[in-house]
């Protein structure tokens, strides 16, 4: 078996702990892991290879998050562009032996019940080998309208049912024959891409081609399709492409102790401390006085009180803070949508950042210059580039390296400073032992992150 983690999401439905440049999967939610390293953990009960899909701007996260849990070896698909989930399951299916069992799953889910779940994958393994294509049906527990729904008869699926209106859930839940659609998926490589060939044909014909170009260009197992390539794709989702039509589907129920995290409202009972009375996730437990029913989440070590509330939900980052009445979370959209106009940069990242290379963390930012605090892994090393609209000034604070500036080799070490005129070529190389940290002033007439432009990418983004 080889495990295929789908990795997609704007960072929105959680925000402001979420952001475009860590989604939810990515953010270290439950005792320092993320969501994504949660699918990693579950799926080393079955395998030790893994694949991710990735866009070109998260990939790095989830190649190091896979490091992070001894998985060295990069494979799977960068996306330049979605096209949704039927195309990258296809890409990567076609990288793997035909006979080989694929797990799929969503990046972003949470399963507590992992005995349930490993029952539910080795029965779903038995019928992907007999040739079926299985889906993951969740007993569900309330009339919920934001899921798709699969309608059953114990492990043969009737149809597939779109999210349903309040009444349309209520009737389905009173049933007793309807699943929540989780999104996790298992088949063989070949009886999928069979079905794929079959049933959306143009779809199937795209990807192979696209396969094959990537192929010509490298043998690596890690596909990099150029976005022209990945834009000549139709975009289809694999229920649309090939469950909702094949009748070699076949469903497991399970209970799982399963949620997709899509709001703030359903992190609360998965985090729910009874001798606390409130749900936390904190570096810093909180004072609670008189308060209960609360669900706080805080990063640093800021201490949070709070006094005579009931029933909210605090979310407190380093730039923004969010209250809201509990089970308003679906509202989120709405701040998000507003703050688009005026405040887009608190929708793209935190202070701090990750890269391919290590972090930088923003210390200020101002309309005439911005300082940054940056530190690079040993062995690591910022791509070679130039801006046009600002001029760079580094002061080495920790750790030694290497400044290339134009035709110029300048060791960097503890109180040496060098200025990077606008428009120079550079990078900087971490050399020693430690990480190399430095803090960067930007002055000119823009300091965006756009205003880059790479000469020379070693990680490619990944």
């Amino acid at each position: 078996m080889v495990s295929l983690i789908l990795c997609g999401g704007s960072g929105t439905r959680l925000w402001p702990l979420s952001r475009q440049q860590l989604p939810k999967q990515f953010y270290p939610l439950f005792d320092q892991k993320s969501l994504f390293q949660g699918v990693i953990e579950r799926n080393q009960a079955f395998t030790q290879t893994f694949l991710a899909a990735a866009n070109i701007d998260q990939a790095f996260l989830a190649f190091d998050q896979l490091f992070r849990n001894g998985i060295k070896e990069k494979r799977g698909l960068i996306e330049p562009v979605g096209r949704n989930t039927a195309p990258a399951i296809a890409l990567v299916a076609m990288t793997v032996e035909p006979d080989e069992v694929i797990l799929v799953n969503p990046s972003d889910h949470l399963v507590i019940n992992v005995s349930a779940y490993n029952d539910a994958v080795s029965r779903a393994t038995v019928l992907a080998k007999e040739g079926k294509l299985v889906t993951f049906g969740i007993e569900p527990t309330y009339a919920e309208t934001g899921y798709g729904y699969i309608e059953h008869q114990g492990e043969t699926v009737l149809s597939f049912k779109e999210k349903p209106d309040t009444a349309t859930a209520e009737r389905y839940l009173a049933s007793g024959n309807y699943l929540w659609n989780a999104g996790i998926f298992c088949f063989t490589a070949r009886s999928f891409l069979a079905e794929l060939s079959r049933l959306s044909p143009q779809v199937y014909a795209a990807c192979k081609a696209v396969a094959a170009a990537c192929a010509e260009r490298s043998q690596s197992t890690l596909l990099e399709p150029t976005r022209a390539e990945m834009e000549s794709i139709p975009s289809i989702s694999i229920d649309y492409a090939v469950f909702e039509k094949s009748d070699k589907v076949a469903c497991i129920p399970c209970d799982i102790g399963w949620s997709d995290l899509g709001s703030f409202d359903s992190l609360y009972p998965v985090t729910y401390n009874a001798s606390l009375g409130n749900s936390v996730i904190s570096e810093t437990v909180p004072l609670f006085i008189d308060s209960r029913n609360n669900l706080v989440i805080s990063r640093g070590q800021k201490k949070t009180v709070l006094i005579d509330v009931e029933d909210l939900t605090i979310v407190d980052t380093e730039d923004a803070l969010l209250v809201s009445r509990r089970g308003s979370g679906q509202r989120v959209k709405e701040a998000v949508d507003a703050l688009k106009v005026d405040s887009a940069a608190l929708l793209q990242a935190h202070t701090t950042v990750e890269r391919p290379w290590g972090f930088f963390t923003l210390l200020l930012d101002t309309d005439r210059f911005k300082v940054k605090r940056l530190q690079v892994q040993p062995g690591h090393r910022i791509s070679l580039q130039k801006h046009l609209h600002r001029q760079e000034h580094w002061v080495c604070v920790e750790g030694s390296g290497v400044v290339t500036l134009e035709d110029k080799t300048i060791p960097f070490e503890r109180s040496v400073e060098v200025t990077i005129p606008q428009g120079h070529v550079h990078r900087v190389s971490a050399t020693g032992p430690d990480p190399l940290v430095f803090i960067e002033t930007q002055i000119g007439t823009y300091c965006g992150e756009d205003d880059l432009i790479r000469i020379e990418d070693d990680y490619k983004r990944t």
